[in-house]
């Protein structure tokens, strides 16, 4: 099947994005950006994509939720033997890209990974739902499974086994938490004459330089 999408075009009109107006560091841009995106994505407002190259160097990429935001980076939360845990094991850099299609900006963000501290990940997931933290034993994430029967009928193993308890994290998911070496802010404009401005981490500083679209 072929089908011919190429006259599909959005024009974006959007506030400037000036050098002169932004912070010396990036990190409260993006929060100020973060903090509209959730006011007006709602619940997507903390989508992104995390994109890992596996052993052999070939990139993968899936959407995961940012669930913290600080100096030391941004974190989220997955099963570490995941593709992605397996990925990140093995080379432990990352790319995310937000896109915040109401406001017409994206932000990328490259830089090394970390897992948080076993109490950062147990603080997290004891304010997770019971649904979502039964499914983090539940889930053998990534492994080849004979359908969903078999998700199903876990899932009441452990609800039975857990019923009356407190769930503990199993070990095997926590956080990771990516420290951003680049990010990228790109604010759409008319004519795709984009804002792009780019800060890069200069030893304990950080430089800001434009970027053509």
């Amino acid at each position: 099947m072929t089908r011919d999408i190429a006259d599909i075009r959005r024009d974006y009109e959007g506030g400037r994005l000036e050098e002169d107006q932004v912070p010396n560091e990036p990190m409260p841009l993006f929060d100020e950006w973060l903090t509209l995106a959730l006011d007006s994505e709602g619940d997507d407002g903390n989508v992104m994509t995390l994109a890992t190259v596996d052993s052999q160097g070939m990139p993968h990429a899936r959407i995961v939720l940012l669930k913290q935001v600080s100096e030391a980076g941004l974190v989220f939360y997955t099963n570490y033997q995941s593709h992605k845990g397996s990925e990140l094991a093995n080379s432990p850099h990352a790319a995310l890209v937000f896109w915040w299609p109401s406001l017409g900006r994206q932000v990328r963000v490259e830089g090394p990974v970390e897992k948080v501290s076993a109490e950062e990940s147990d603080n997290y997931f004891a304010g997770r739902p019971r649904a979502s933290q039964l499914g983090a034993w539940v889930a053998t994430q990534s492994v080849v499974i004979p359908g969903r029967s078999w998700l199903e009928e876990r899932e009441q193993r452990f609800q039975h086994a857990y019923q009356g308890q407190d769930i503990q994290r199993p070990g095997h998911w926590g956080g990771y938490r990516v420290k951003p070496e680049m990010i990228e802010f790109w604010q759409g404009q008319p004519s795709r004459l984009h804002d792009r401005l780019r800060y890069e981490r200069r030893g304990h500083g950080w430089q800001c330089f434009r970027l053509a679209p």
